[in-house]
């Protein structure tokens, strides 16, 4: 290649660099800045610590990169020396020979001394990293598919409890592939909040599948399990606002999951924590209160906006799977119990999640506001009353009654009585009798109307006999109803078997010291 060559090839490529900047400085709304307590542009590190686990955490990255480096240049250089060094072609020759006990005794001793060191450096963040007694505030993080609920169970703000959910405006961002600000997918409309300086312990669990509870800058991260109880904490030193997100692959909804922690100072706290309690009671409304409809028409946007809307959007027109609330047939439908065993037990396997942590008076609202927004105008008008039935077991929707309604249950049996259900045995009997057999065709019919509902089975037994006779036959007597239910089409794996309960003998009356609770799980 010539020096002409050379240059006008150079010069061909600088142009190019040039134009294709220009072309990325043209796309001015895909520009974004740092975030603080959130990620930064062209990060490399970690986040800038807030808590001192954080920063112990930090250190401990930069020293084991430190001994890594150095493991990499020393055997790498060694190995390259060797082969430059002692190559044929300057006459050395390969050595004969079998072992060197030395060289094995070091290559084991070293190794293992440099693992000793990093894990004995670690080992006092990693303990302190799971030490969550003494806690000044306990919050519960239940994971949704795809927003987060938290619920103050211990110290100041104690019986606080909100969801936390994607700001609508993000999701429209997303959906219409344009994004834009430094916190992108990451506001919510409900941050936990959290006092500086203070210990908060946080308990992970899950309502539908596996979710994971993590805040870099806090060095928290934490499974949420469904049917488990995990935990962790931080003590936030420093306030301002910290990001995060679900990093536990959770559905098509995953990218949607935020995190935003707001640590308050002490003062800031306490008034967040007054406002917030102010607020709760001013929403707490009398279940039994009969409502205009205009005025429930407005509660209802409100919850639908602030949970709803999200997926289907906020003009109920939903996009790509997810269904239209506009002109939807049940929510058209004059017969209410169908919309609202929907909002409470969710469809399409998770799909469409369950918001039964929603009030009856909410669920009342937003089912009248979808059933008179948009062109829905139904003129329909859903009382909390009606949710309340529902969710009780009181009232089904038509289309999920039992389909044997030409064959009625047993007489003695209230077809479709609601849970729990006691199944009651003769003492020392594990055999299912006339009216324990009555009693679980009751269950099996409130249960065949409801496929995607749990059930436990919970025994009981008195402290008379030795323990090892009444646990015994406890656990027969749950397998004879268990057998029963399993008999009469419900599937097994709707069914848990809890460790029967013990009744003081001569406490209650005695009967009930011999009964299967059948229960919803």
């Amino acid at each position: 290649m010539t020096m002409m060559t050379r240059q006008t090839y150079w010069q061909a490529a600088s142009k190019g660099l040039v134009a294709a900047g220009m072309t990325l400085g043209s796309q001015a709304a895909w520009a974004v800045g740092n975030l603080p307590g959130g990620p930064a542009v062209n990060q490399l590190d970690l986040h800038p610590p807030a808590t001192r686990i954080a920063g112990d955490v930090q250190g401990l990255h930069f020293f084991m990169l430190v001994v890594c480096a150095v493991i990499f240049i020393a055997v790498f250089g060694v190995m390259f020396y060797s082969i430059i060094k002692h190559r044929k072609s300057v006459g050395h020759k390969s050595a004969n020979f079998h072992e060197s006990v030395a060289v094995e005794i070091a290559w084991t001793i070293v190794p293992f001394l440099i693992v000793m060191v990093m894990g004995l450096a670690a080992t006092k963040t990693v303990v302190a990293m799971k030490d969550t007694s003494n806690a000044d505030l306990t919050v519960k993080a239940t994971g949704y598919q795809w927003k987060w609920g938290y619920d103050y169970l211990k110290g100041e703000g104690e019986g606080i409890g909100f969801l936390s959910t994607l700001d609508v405006k993000h999701r429209q961002m997303s959906d219409a592939g344009q994004p834009a600000g430094d916190n992108y997918l990451l506001k919510v409309d409900n941050p936990l909040v959290v006092p500086v300086n203070r210990k908060v312990r946080i308990i992970t669990t899950a309502n539908d599948v596996i979710h994971s509870w993590m805040v870099p800058a806090l060095a928290v991260k934490q499974d949420a399990i469904p049917g488990f109880v995990r935990d962790t904490w931080f003590r936030a030193d420093k306030t301002g606002d910290f990001y995060g997100q679900c990093v536990e692959l959770c559905g098509k909804e995953h990218a949607y999951m935020p995190i935003h922690v707001k640590v308050l100072s002490a003062e800031d706290y306490t008034k967040w924590v007054n406002g917030k309690k102010k607020e709760m009671a001013a929403k707490a409304d009398d279940p039994s209160r009969v409502w205009k409809l205009e005025d429930l028409v407005a509660r209802g946007e409100k919850v639908y906006n602030a949970n709803c809307a999200v997926c289907h959007r906020p003009d109920g027109k939903g996009a790509g799977p997810i269904k239209p609330v506009d002109g939807a047939p049940v929510v058209l439908d004059a017969e209410h119990a169908k919309q609202i065993a929907v909002l409470l037990n969710g469809q399409n396997n998770g799909a469409m999640p369950a918001w039964k942590a929603l009030s009856d008076t909410e669920i009342a609202a937003v089912v009248t506001y979808t059933k008179n927004a948009w062109s829905n105008k139904t003129g329909q008008l859903v009382q909390p009353a009606e949710v309340s039935a529902v969710r009780s077991g009181k009232v089904m929707p038509s289309a999920a009654a039992p389909a044997a309604a030409a064959a009625p249950a047993p007489a003695a049996a209230p077809a479709g009585a609601a849970l729990p259900v006691s199944v009651l045995f003769a003492t020392g009997k594990a055999g299912l009798d006339e009216a324990a057999v009555k009693a679980v065709a009751s269950a099996v019919d409130f249960l065949k109307g409801r496929p995607e509902a749990k059930i436990v089975l919970s025994g009981f037994v008195d402290s008379s006999g030795t323990a090892a006779q009444n646990a015994e036959l406890a656990k027969q007597r749950a397998f004879a109803v268990r057998d029963a239910l399993t008999a009469a089409g419900i599937a097994a794996d709707r069914i848990e078997l809890r460790k029967p309960e013990q009744i003081e003998a001569g406490s209650a009356d005695a009967a009930k010291a011999r009964r299967v609770d059948i229960i919803a799980g």
